[in-house]
C-alpha cells in the first residue's frame, strides 16, 4: 500500500473480530516499527507490554475499568485479540541528558519544554497504528484512566519507572465497528491550522 493511502485510511477501530488473531509476524512487525520512532538523544525510553492471551486481556480490562458491567464501547473493544501498552520511562531521558556528550551535569527536569518521553512514546504508538493499516488490520489508541494506573501496574508488575501513555488495541475490524460521532465535526482544513511565516 502506498504511504499516502496508509495515512488517509488510518482511523480508530473500536470493534474487532474475536475469531481472527493477529498473526505473529504482523505482531512482531508492529513492535519492530514502533522502536524505529525518533527519541530525544536516542534515549529510547520506552517499553511495550504485549497482551495476547484471553487471561492477559481479561486482566487488563478488569484492572483498567474497575470490572463493572461493560457498556457498548467496552464490549466491542474487549474483542481485540491484541493489546499493546506503550510505556514511557522519564528517567531514561533524564539520565541520557546528564551524560557527557549532552552537556548537562544533572537530571534537572525543568530543562525539558515538553515531556519528550511521552512525545516519543506517542510517536512509537502512531507507527504501530500506521503499520496496522498497512497490514490490513484495525487499531485504536485509547487512554488508561489515571485512577486505574495503580491497578494496571499491580496486575502486570509494571515498575514504577514506567508510565503507560495509553493502549493500542489491534485486530481485524468486526461487524459492529462504527465511526466516531465526533467525526461529524469535520476535519479542519490546512488553511485553518497552518500559519506560514508568522501567526
Amino acid at each position: 500500500m502506498e504511504f499516502a493511502d496508509v495515512v488517509r485510511r488510518r482511523r480508530m477501530v473500536r470493534d474487532y473480530d474475536p475469531g481472527r488473531p493477529v498473526p505473529a509476524l504482523v505482531r512482531e512487525r508492529l513492535l519492530e516499527h514502533a522502536i524505529r520512532a525518533p527519541s530525544a538523544g536516542f534515549s529510547q525510553g520506552w517499553a511495550f507490554l504485549v497482551l495476547e492471551s484471553a487471561d492477559e486481556r481479561d486482566r487488563f480490562w478488569a484492572a483498567t475499568t474497575g470490572g463493572g458491567a461493560p457498556d457498548g464501547w467496552l464490549t466491542r473493544m474487549s474483542r481485540a485479540p491484541l493489546l499493546i501498552v506503550p510505556l514511557a520511562n522519564k528517567g531514561a531521558y533524564l539520565d541520557r541528558y546528564a551524560e557527557p556528550d549532552k552537556g548537562w551535569t544533572d537530571r534537572d527536569e525543568s530543562r525539558w519544554p515538553v515531556p519528550y518521553w511521552d512525545v516519543d512514546t506517542g510517536m512509537a504508538s502512531l507507527l504501530m497504528l500506521l503499520t496496522a493499516v498497512d497490514e490490513g488490520l484495525g487499531a485504536c489508541f485509547f487512554g488508561i484512566p489515571a485512577d486505574r494506573v495503580g491497578a494496571f501496574r499491580a496486575a502486570f508488575g509494571v515498575p514504577e519507572a514506567y508510565r503507560p501513555v495509553g493502549c493500542v488495541s489491534v485486530g481485524y475490524p468486526g461487524d459492529g465497528d462504527r465511526r466516531s460521532p465526533s467525526l461529524r465535526r469535520g476535519r479542519r482544513p490546512v488553511e485553518e491550522v497552518v500559519h506560514r511565516g508568522s501567526w
